[in-house]
């Protein structure tokens, strides 16, 4: 049986041990991101919605990193977003750059009605590179 083994990028222990969560989980070959937000470096939230998927996405960044990861390795993307109508083009503009090139992961976006404060967040599975 693989065992789980947790991922965390720097700067960031604070929060998940107040939460009691992992940031990631490697398990063989994959790595399960926990949902992402466009947090500022207080924690709080970031008030511009487009700014905030941004910083969602940096935050995803430095995950991945953490696993010897990047952006090309995303197989799976869930987003979450409070208002999806309403922010859906400014979503897909950073969506764009930061997942511009074929082939692309296959995604999920659901409408919620709370995201603690946060109006979206973003979590993958993506397939560490050389087998994990």
């Amino acid at each position: 049986m693989t065992q789980r083994q947790a991922v965390f990028p720097a700067g960031r222990q604070a929060l998940y041990e107040k939460y009691k969560y992992s940031a990631a989980i490697r398990s063989g070959d994959l790595l399960f991101v926990s949902g992402q937000v466009g947090s500022r470096e207080d924690g709080s939230p970031e008030p511009d919605f487009e700014r905030q998927v941004e910083l969602a996405f940096e935050n995803l960044k430095a995950v991945l990193k953490a696993a010897g990861c990047t952006l090309a390795d995303v197989v799976d993307v869930t987003t979450f977003h409070t208002d999806p109508e309403a922010q859906l083009d400014a979503f897909l503009r950073v969506r764009d750059r930061y997942l511009g090139e074929p082939p692309y992961p296959n995604i999920t976006a659901a409408g919620v009605n709370w995201l603690a404060g946060f109006d979206f967040e973003i979590k993958v599975i993506a397939r560490i590179p050389n087998g994990g």
